[in-house]
Formats: C-alpha cells, structure tokens, sequence
C-alpha cells in the first residue's frame, strides 16, 4: 500500500513538474506564442482575453478585401498585425503575420530590433526580392520574410530593379523594417 501510494505522488509530481508553460513572445515555425497556424479568427478573442483586438473589415472598397486584425496590449502597445486566409470568415486561419513588439522572438533570438547579421548567423536565407524601396529576405525554415529598407544598402545598389541580390550586398547592420510571418501554404 505504502509502494503504491509513493508511485502515484511521484508520478503526478513528474507530470506537474514536465507542464511547462507556453512563452507568449515565443516565435516557432508553426506558432507564435498561443497564436498557431490552425487557430481560426473566431478563436483569437480567448487567445488574446487580456488585450485588444481591432479587426478592420473592408467590403468592396479599393482595400482589395483585406481584413486586417490589430492586436494591442491592454495599455495601447500594437503587438500584431493578423491578416486571416480568408477576408470576412471567422472560421478562417491566420494567414500572415506582422510582429511589431520587439519581444516577439525566434528560438535563435531574432526580432524586430536584430541586424541583417543576426538573421544571416543564425538561420539559412532561402530568397531574397528585389522591390522598389526595399528588400526582403525569405526564411522557409520559420516560415518568416523581413524588409530591409534599401536606405539601409550602399547608394550604388539602392534604384537597380534587376539586380539580383546576394546577402554579401546586404551590410551586416542593416536594421530590420519588417518581421513577417507566412502561413499561406
């Protein structure tokens, strides 16, 4: 009796202590705290209880039916900007995600406040876009893209459209604009 009753304390002690809870600024390939890529847009009032959410719906305006949804700290700070997969479905997921608070980081510590350096040591770039004012770097392994500003890269590289860009182009300062995460597929 005594055996038995010592096995069962020690094994709800070793289930208590293995329940390790889940970081809120945590970004994983397939989530982003509680946020996952199978969370539907009529869940994310439980999942943000203790913030704001802003959702701007957009009908047949010039917005080409995007359906924005701001979430905000209970004190104002913006934290994310969600775009579902499908505009104007609560039953849709989650298809990209802006991050705009420096606390959302990778598991390599990547943020908005990282360097083009910091990117490059840590993870293996899939792609880089050249666009108009900017850059962006593709990442499939966390399924993220940043935008570098090209006033961030040296004159000589910032207005040629067909350049193809290598990360030697790219200096190792170069600030972060943009921190996106991709859940299109």
């Amino acid at each position: 009796m005594y055996k038995s009753f010592l096995s069962l304390i020690t094994i709800i002690f070793l289930l208590a202590s293995c329940n390790k809870k889940q970081n809120p600024f945590e970004i994983g390939k397939q989530h982003i705290g509680l946020l996952t890529d199978s969370t539907q847009v009529k869940d994310l009032k439980n999942i943000y209880a203790n913030d704001s959410i802003v959702k701007f719906i957009s009908g047949d305006e010039f917005t080409g039916n995007i359906n924005a949804i701001e979430i905000f700290e209970k004190g104002g700070k913006k934290l994310l900007i969600l775009t579902p997969k499908q505009a104007l479905d609560s039953t849709s997921t989650i298809g990209s995600i802006r991050l705009l608070d420096k606390r959302y980081k990778t598991e390599k510590n990547i943020s908005t406040i990282s360097t083009f350096k910091d990117i490059q040591e840590h993870y293996k770039i899939s792609r880089i876009s050249n666009l108009i004012n900017s850059i962006v770097i593709s990442l499939d392994g966390i399924n993220a893209s940043f935008t570098i500003d090209k006033k961030e890269l040296p004159a000589n590289l910032r207005f040629d459209m067909d350049l193809k860009f290598e990360p030697t182009h790219i200096p190792d300062n170069a600030k972060i604009k943009y921190f996106f995460i991709n859940w299109i597929n």
